[in-house]
């Protein structure tokens, strides 16, 4: 059983800290503060008694009175400050009563066993000194807490900032624009641990687009020298005599063929050198047209007619490779819908692989555990390169089961749908955000 994830912000957690950190150091100085500044006035008044008491002393020595409030063997006297005078020594004490107001003693033996003391609570105005002073504590601590708080978030909205930039270059940077870099996302004069982490990511993603154009290399260079020989393969077959051994030689020269110039355009599409030659088209009329040649047996809808800039070229070749997919691997009845701008070709087989449907197109992987005569799982590879090139989105979904529920197993078909764009596409190409329609 997985414990739930709490999920916090940078910036909260270095606010937090921050604040912990701060709240209990003005604690613990406004503590230090107050119990230094109360003994310290407990200690003044202690001395101002004790010269009290002195005074009084001498007084009594002279005329035999008590004065200032003075008495002679206080029978309140505190047990510890007797104990003291018994010894001949003069002495002060402070007693907390219940109240909590002090009371400071002081006494100092005369002769004759007697003791004179001098008694009186700790003053109004020293009271109120040490309130003020814990009040001014108390202000002060909060100030700092809210002041710590503040540092908190401006110190981590910056590092959180800095992190949220790349991040989103990342982001980027596996959607595929290998030109963009994280160091100069998160850009900034302050060179901290982001720093490292933007280098270490722009490292990681020049040595992945070194290593992807190098396969490109090979596959392109590998696809460019087997074209001399396979075409003089497919020459050669056209001579032999006719039968059922050479019809299977040409068969599989073709294929092969075929495999070549899709692992060529492959190459030329992962290389983003293709650009797009734009015209101005009705997408139903030409859609209707190309299906017509492409499948006649394919039915075609046009919902709404819209004109879009795009590349008739490329977009034919996307259309005949969707519909090449629903052949191979679907079944009829196959339809194509032109709503707008959106193009949907759908077949009523068993539906796309959940694989296709979760990562994508992949080259060489058809989701058929036949191979012989399906293909090679270059179609829907080359039909999402184009669209990417068109500046338009490719997307892949299957069909709910028509009268089936959920569950029961039943094939509701393939839905392939391609969104070209509002406007012409840029030169690396567009993505529009539609939202998607049944």
């Amino acid at each position: 059983m997985r414990r739930p994830a709490l999920r916090t912000g940078v910036r909260w957690k270095i606010s937090i800290a921050i604040t912990a950190v701060g709240a209990l150091t003005v604690m613990a100085l406004s503590l230090v503060v107050h119990n230094a500044a109360r003994v310290s006035m407990l200690d003044n008044a202690r001395d101002l008694q004790l010269d009290r008491v002195l005074f009084a002393q001498r007084i009594y020595e002279t005329s035999k009175q008590t004065r200032f409030g003075a008495k002679l063997n206080d029978p309140a006297l505190p047990a510890d400050l007797k104990a003291k005078t018994d010894r001949g020594r003069k002495a002060t004490s402070v007693q907390e009563p219940k109240s909590g107001v002090p009371d400071i003693w002081a006494a100092v033996p005369v002769g004759n066993g007697d003791v004179l003391s001098l008694h009186s609570t700790f003053t109004d105005r020293s009271s109120n000194v040490i309130s003020d002073l814990d009040r001014a504590l108390v202000i002060g601590s909060v100030a700092v807490v809210f002041g710590g708080c503040a540092l908190g978030i401006l110190i981590g909205g910056q590092i959180s900032r800095r992190l949220r930039k790349a991040a989103a270059a990342a982001t980027k940077v596996a959607e595929g624009h290998t030109d963009v870099r994280v160091r100069d996302a998160i850009g900034g004069v302050v060179r901290d641990e982001t720093d490292e982490l933007a280098r270490a990511v722009d490292a990681l993603t020049d040595a992945l687009q070194e290593r992807l154009e190098a396969e490109r290399r090979v596959t392109a260079d590998i696809a460019h020298e087997l074209r001399t020989p396979v075409t003089g393969l497919l020459t050669a077959a056209e001579l032999l005599p006719p039968g059922r051994p050479t019809e299977l030689v040409r068969n599989r020269a073709q294929a092969m063929r075929t495999l070549v110039e899709d692992v060529l355009e492959v190459a030329r599409l992962d290389s983003a050198s293709e650009r797009a030659e734009l015209q101005e088209i009705a997408l139903g009329e030409f859609v209707s047209r190309r299906v017509a040649l492409l499948d006649p047996d394919v039915t075609v809808r046009v919902v709404h007619e819209s004109w879009v800039n795009t590349d008739p070229r490329r977009l034919e070749r996307i259309l005949g490779n969707l519909l090449g997919n629903a052949a191979k691997h679907g079944r009829g009845p196959v339809e194509v819908t032109v709503e707008g701008r959106v193009v949907r070709v759908r077949d009523h087989g068993p539906g796309f692989p959940e694989a296709l449907l979760r990562e994508g197109p992949s080259r060489f992987r058809t989701g058929s555990s036949d191979r012989a005569g399906h293909g090679h799982g270059l179609g829907l590879t080359i039909a999402a390169g184009q669209a990417r090139v068109l500046g338009a989105r490719l997307t892949f979904r299957n069909a709910a089961p028509e009268g089936a529920g959920a569950g029961s197993g039943v094939g509701g078909g393939a839905i392939a749908v391609l969104w070209l764009p509002e406007h012409a596409p840029t030169g690396t190409g567009s993505f529009p955000v539609l939202p998607p329609q049944g």
